[in-house]
């Protein structure tokens, strides 16, 4: 009797990669334009900064839980990405509230934010790290850490303003592009 093996994981392996090399794309498209919106828009603290601030969390959310569905199929860890997107959804009321507050309150959440979920970026890209373009997001994860408490430290002073958080998603924009493009060249050489 013969017998037809197949190998069905080997494509989901293929494609979790892709999955998130086009994630990665979209994340700094989005982080591009968004920055650019925040620095046009950074002078003051009014209605479409403040909605600004609200939507990155929010699409934060969006993309983690993209995330969690293509790591799924592929039998990946989801864990992390789970408590990414409870802290960007704290984060998103957090920031509501605080708009209404002020600068120096909108640095704080962002901070604590970009603190707590540089965390989780660097273990997730640390759990990764085999699947190939990851040192992006482990150097990202890091960068956001130290931003956050920077950030924190720049609402006790004078010089609170919004286009620092402007700077910090563009950037992390380029670390996510970075990522897609590792990400290409490491599906190319295997």
């Amino acid at each position: 009797m013969d017998t037809l093996v197949t190998t069905a994981p080997a494509p989901a392996r293929i494609a979790a990669p892709a999955a998130l090399r086009r994630l990665y794309f979209v994340r700094f498209a989005f982080a591009a334009v968004w920055a650019a919106l925040l620095f046009a828009t950074a002078d003051t603290l009014g209605p479409l900064s403040a909605t600004l601030l609200v939507i990155y969390p929010l699409f934060d959310v969006a993309c983690a839980i993209a995330d969690v569905r293509s790591a799924a199929a592929d039998g990946g860890p989801v864990r992390h990405l789970y408590l990414n997107i409870a802290l960007s959804a704290a984060t998103a009321v957090g920031l509501a509230l605080a708009a209404t507050s002020g600068i120096p309150a909108v640095l704080r959440v962002w901070g604590a934010w970009a603190v707590t979920a540089g965390l989780v970026q660097l273990v997730v890209g640390v759990v990764r790290r085999r699947m190939g373009g990851q040192w992006a997001m482990i150097a990202s994860g890091g960068i956001s850490t130290l931003a956050g408490v920077s950030f924190a430290a720049q609402a006790g002073g004078a010089d609170a303003d919004l286009k620092t958080l402007a700077g910090y998603a563009f950037l992390g924009g380029v670390f996510f592009l970075v990522s897609a493009l590792r990400l290409g060249r490491a599906a190319k050489s295997a």
